[in-house]
């Protein structure tokens, strides 16, 4: 079982599927949105379980991103033609199993860090 929540509580989800995914945005949404690499993992969404008043942002014509209006912690990310939502893995309540398996949007990364822990990257 996967559990998380916001920084204040008011939004909480939780799944007993195997995550999927599990990797690191380098996205400029993603910087922007959470002020640094976004780390997430997916599920279907019939396996998401999400209590609370989530507010979403349609980011892009393409997804759309879940937060908490109340903390501002950023939670969710939800492509529109898909079926599952990417959940935030700082949002985890620990342990979480995971491992990061690839860092995406690398080429958008912002230039006061570098990637180096051998994790495979994509562009």
């Amino acid at each position: 079982m996967i559990t998380g929540s916001c920084l204040c509580g008011d939004i909480r989800f939780e799944t007993d599927a195997e995550p999927l995914g599990p990797s690191m945005c380098h996205c400029g949404q993603c910087r922007k949105q959470s002020g640094g690499i976004w780390s997430s993992a997916y599920v279907r969404d019939a396996d998401l379980s999400i209590t609370g008043p989530v507010s979403w942002f349609e980011a892009s014509p393409q997804a759309k991103r879940g937060f908490c209006a109340r903390c501002g912690s950023y939670l969710f990310w939800k492509a529109h033609d898909e079926d599952t939502t990417s959940f935030a893995l700082g949002a985890v309540t620990a342990p979480t199993g995971l491992k990061v398996e690839k860092h995406i949007f690398v080429r958008d990364k912002g230039d006061f860090y570098e990637i180096a822990d051998g994790v495979p990257q994509k562009d």
